[in-house]
């Protein structure tokens, strides 16, 4: 190329113009946010760890076949019993009552917020949701105990005072906040173009809303679903409070039951030695309980890829 040539291309401008100093500023970010990346994986990699290795020297105790079988719970006993089960079936019913308020609720009021509110609604209706996701888990218990189970009573008599049914129900108005904001963002993303093609066709606000927007955000509508199961299963104080904390074998939930994470508290509040049978079955139960949340995430995943799929 000529000199005459090589004067007549545009010059870079400064800003697009190489600098070092820029290049090594990046390249800062970019290991920053490796490093905050690599933070979460470890930090999982060692509870993971954790869990494992404290689960094979109890494992080495205690017949996995018993522990998976066994319809009785008492660890702490002289007559021990290594059921976990019992504490699984707790931790469902829970989880169960607590999704069939939290999911039907949180989604009505994502469909609201999105189609049906006005801005100054919306402004105020979303600071609300966010208050009352951040209210401490054991004043939602005490909650549960001194308001929801007395007048559980007052319809069902025969209720106990301890109950998986008040400790559920409270427990899925506190999560009605992740689904109710995650679900809502979801369908504000979908584009106006295929609103506007509903209403082309003459479908109503409602229609629109329930056959075209809740399928278009069906992906993050499984989310907070996913999210909310996550939360449902993992909650301690609620249930260590209202649910009763005695290890029944039960699906029903109008009874008294221990779920995991409240047995977990209440050996985690004793005195038991480290590294005998009793204080290692609080890791056999927190690994049982991450390989539940692992398989309703396996689960949630496995429906949005469907469902994504048929929309």
């Amino acid at each position: 190329m000529s000199a005459n040539n090589a004067s007549d291309l545009p010059k870079v401008s400064d800003r697009l113009a190489y600098n070092a100093m820029r290049n090594w500023k990046e390249r800062l970010i970019e290991a920053l946010l490796l490093g905050a990346a690599a933070v979460s994986v470890m930090t999982t990699l060692g509870i993971v760890y954790v869990l494992v290795s404290e689960s094979i020297q109890f494992f080495s105790n205690v017949s996995i076949v018993d522990f998976l079988t066994d319809t009785q719970w008492t660890p702490l006993f002289d007559d021990a019993h290594f059921g976990i089960m019992v504490l699984i079936s707790g931790t469902l019913v829970s989880s169960l009552v607590a999704l069939l308020v939290a999911i039907p609720m949180g989604t009505i009021i994502a469909i609201y917020l999105s189609e049906f509110a006005n801005a100054k609604v919306r402004e105020i209706a979303k600071p609300i949701l966010e208050l009352l996701g951040g209210i401490p888990t054991i004043v939602f218990g005490y909650f549960a105990l001194l308001v929801v189970t007395p007048i559980l009573q007052y319809i069902f008599p025969s209720l106990p005072g301890f109950s998986l049914l008040s400790a559920g129900l409270v427990m899925g108005i506190m999560i009605v906040p992740y689904i109710a904001s995650l679900s809502e963002d979801a369908m504000r993303a979908v584009p106006m173009s295929m609103r506007e093609g509903a209403y082309a066709m003459g479908s109503t606000k409602l229609y629109t809303a329930i056959h075209v927007v809740v399928p278009a955000a069906v992906s993050g509508l499984a989310a907070s679903y996913i999210l909310a199961i996550s939360r449902a299963v993992g909650e301690t104080m609620i249930l260590a409070v209202a649910a009763g904390m005695q290890p029944n074998l039960t699906w029903n939930p109008m009874e008294p039951a221990a779920t995991i994470t409240s047995y977990i508290v209440q050996v985690a509040l004793g005195d038991l030695p480290h590294g005998s049978i009793g204080y290692q079955t609080i890791f056999a139960a927190g690994l049982t309980l991450l390989l539940i949340t692992l398989i309703f995430n396996i689960l949630g995943q496995w429906l949005r890829a469907k469902y994504r799929e048929t929309y």
